[in-house]
């Protein structure tokens, strides 16, 4: 992050005459190295070549070593857990299995430089054959938005980012493509590669990450279609088939892709939350997206369920959770809600905007997604520091600290008498 400050700093890589100052480029080092896409300058214009291909870059070194870091912690857990928790951690934790780390670290490079290379093949035959681009200027674009949205970054190399192609599905659904599948996480694009036909060796991981993506993509597919569907600022002025292809585009870019066909800024408040729960709750774990990640809500959504019905243990799929897994999908929920309040607590006291404007900022930038009202370069410093430490938090944190929590395990050799306090 700040080898990256310090190069978008130098002159070649501002347009104009001076170099960035620290704070446009510490920001926009974060959004990058952090897969988020918030900017508080024009990527298009204000970097030049130079500048992007260090955005690039960052973007890049950013998914990756996410997918490899999470990875590398799921084998240190399982490594350090006991020899019967070892064994389930090898069928259930993610399917990675224990091997050895050379293998996974060339397994996620192989896998991320083969999905970017087939998106960045139809965007760029789509902007040179579709819009006339040259060929040189065609390849950046198709590379640069390929890997940007696989790493569910959101930067785009357009002044409008992708409003200009609302209507065109290729680019559209090319983006959605690498967005989901950036989003599944390592371990679910692994296990379906080896068992795609036989789903019955499925882990509960895959399960839970692939069933959550799709209802999630429905139901904010039909949400954000229906709030928006009349409203001539963002859906209204289109057609019925663009309207459904903008309605699922903007679905998925709070899977945390961040990319945006239609302004956000204009859309009505209600779709601000419903899109907040969206993009809080994220991707698949061990992948490019952030949030609190599906697998964590969909615990918590099953231990309210077996609590609804009254029953003493919570199963998914024909197994059993362990009580650890309910407390610890409970603690990193109630860490990222308290990081959301108090995040959008201190923007209140530190600006004059609206509190549904501030939260969709917050939540945008803990949940590493990009999307943006339009506030992100009119907030005072102290506002975008908070944003920029909320992005390196929402990247990070929830992955070490499930990982603490699954490691610390503390045994007691006594029990305390219980006692039931009112609830409700």
């Amino acid at each position: 992050m700040l080898v990256g400050t310090g190069l978008l700093m130098l002159p070649i890589a501002k347009a104009g005459p001076g170099g960035a100052s620290f704070m446009e480029a510490l920001f926009t080092a974060t959004s990058a190295l952090c897969v988020t896409g918030l900017a508080t300058v024009d990527t298009a214009t204000y970097w030049t070549g130079f500048g992007q291909v260090i955005i690039l870059a960052l973007i890049q070194i950013g998914g990756f070593g996410v997918m490899t870091f999470a990875s590398l912690i799921s084998l240190a857990v399982a490594r350090r857990l006991s020899l019967r928790s070892k064994l389930t951690a090898v069928t259930e934790s993610k399917g990675l299995g224990l091997d050895d780390t050379r293998a996974l670290v060339l397994g996620v490079l192989k896998m991320s430089l083969a999905i970017e290379g087939a998106v960045a093949l139809v965007l760029s035959a789509q902007f040179l054959l579709g819009y006339g681009k040259p060929f040189g200027e065609a390849l950046w674009l198709g590379v640069f938005h390929a890997i940007s949205s696989f790493n569910n970054a959101g930067f785009a190399l357009f002044s409008d980012n992708m409003m200009q192609y609302v209507s065109d599905p290729i680019i559209s659904l090319s983006l959605c493509v690498a967005i989901i599948l950036g989003g599944l996480g390592f371990p679910v694009i692994v296990q379906l590669r080896k068992h795609i036909d036989n789903p019955r060796l499925w882990t509960m991981n895959t399960r839970l990450v692939l069933w959550g993506t799709v209802l999630l993509l429905i139901i904010g597919t039909v949400f954000i279609t229906m709030m928006e569907w009349n409203n001539p600022r963002t859906l209204g002025g289109l057609d019925w088939p663009s309207r459904i292809l903008a309605g699922f585009f903007q679905s998925v870019q709070t899977r945390t892709a961040g990319f945006n066909s239609i302004d956000i800024g204009a859309m009505d408040s209600a779709t601000w939350l419903g899109m907040d729960v969206l993009m809080f709750i994220g991707g698949g774990p061990a992948g490019t997206a952030g949030g609190i990640k599906i697998t964590t809500f969909a615990v918590l959504f099953f231990v309210i369920l077996a609590e609804v019905r009254g029953e003493t243990v919570v199963n998914v799929f024909g197994k059993r959770l362990s009580r650890a897994v309910h407390r610890q999908a409970i603690t990193v929920v109630l860490f990222a809600v308290a990081l959301v309040a108090v995040g959008t607590t201190l923007l209140m006291i530190l600006t004059d905007f609206s509190l549904d404007v501030l939260l969709f900022e917050v939540v945008s930038a803990f949940a590493t997604v990009g999307l943006s009202t339009g506030i992100t370069a009119e907030l005072p410093e102290a506002g975008q520091v908070i944003l920029i430490v909320l992005m390196f938090i929402g990247r990070l944190g929830p992955i070490t600290f499930a990982s603490a929590l699954a490691l610390k395990s503390r045994q007691l050799s006594y029990e305390l008498p219980k006692e039931r306090p009112i609830i409700g």
